[in-house]
């Protein structure tokens, strides 16, 4: 059971319906949002999944690059890689701006403080179990069925990649979490939207971006999407949610590429 039962339980995070007259604009905020984050990455996953499955190329022998080097030059591209992370997180804070309402701090009010970091450390470990090694067996299963591309999670392993590789799973762990979770989860409940609407809708969006890994990724995600979004709205905290996150896709880009390295026979 993910939940501590002898916790107080927390306030519902998702707000009530707002007046009809301001629901367009909040539908073209929404739009803007979603066209410039996760939308737009979702959008070009479909058409990658698309292309790959009228490749003549059988999808179980293709394969997806994460992390890829910007520059050959290693100064370089320690450079483009921070300034890339940078540019991104600073989507985190337009969304984060959006949601900051007078007397209301939005990073209280979604969970992504540190005023209760124990406990959320101790729930993203739970996830981490709970989403890590079954998210690995479907990857495996996918592999196995021909319907998952082979994902290679970086290009490699030296000392000065590891901390630009946590760099970018923190990035990964916070876009993904603020913008799916707290601010639709926000947005579509002040449209009237449903809790289990919301949580299916950002769950079938998370399969959605990860469509160019192949058919299982997007299993595992949905999947992932539906346990983050029912936590999120059962504990009313990003926090664990973005420390989960964060973990799983450290052990992809760091872990595993430096297991495979010292241990080449076994993985």
């Amino acid at each position: 059971m993910l939940c501590d039962p002898c916790s107080v339980t927390p306030a519902d995070p998702f707000p009530t319906p707002v007046a009809a007259a301001d629901r367009t604009r909040l539908r073209v905020e929404i739009g803007l949002v979603m066209a410039i984050t996760v939308g737009q990455s979702a959008l070009y996953a479909v058409l990658a999944l698309v292309k790959r499955l009228l490749d003549s190329t059988p999808l179980s022998q293709q394969s997806a690059q994460l992390n890829q080097p910007m520059s050959a030059e290693v100064i370089w591209d320690v450079i483009y890689r921070v300034l890339d992370v940078a540019f991104d997180l600073a989507l985190v804070g337009i969304v984060l701006y959006l949601l900051w309402e007078p007397g209301r701090n939005a990073l209280r009010r979604l969970g992504l403080d540190f005023t209760r970091f124990g406990g959320d450390l101790s729930r993203g470990l739970l996830l981490l179990a709970a989403i890590g090694i079954p998210g690995l067996a479907l990857y495996a299963g996918g592999r196995a069925l021909g319907v998952t591309v082979t994902v290679q999670a970086s290009a490699g392993i030296e000392a000065w990649t590891v901390p630009l590789l946590i760099l970018s799973a923190l990035r990964a762990g916070l876009i993904e979490e603020v913008v799916v979770i707290g601010y639709l989860g926000d947005r579509l409940s002040r449209l009237g939207w449903g809790s289990w609407r919301i949580i299916i809708a950002a769950a079938l969006l998370r399969g959605a971006y990860h469509a160019y890994q192949g058919f299982g990724s997007i299993v595992g995600n949905v999947a992932m999407g539906i346990v983050f979004g029912w936590c999120y709205r059962r504990w009313g905290r990003l926090m664990p949610l973005v420390v989960a996150h964060a973990l799983i896709d450290t052990i992809a880009f760091v872990g595993y590429p430096l297991a495979a390295s010292l241990w080449p026979g076994v993985f």
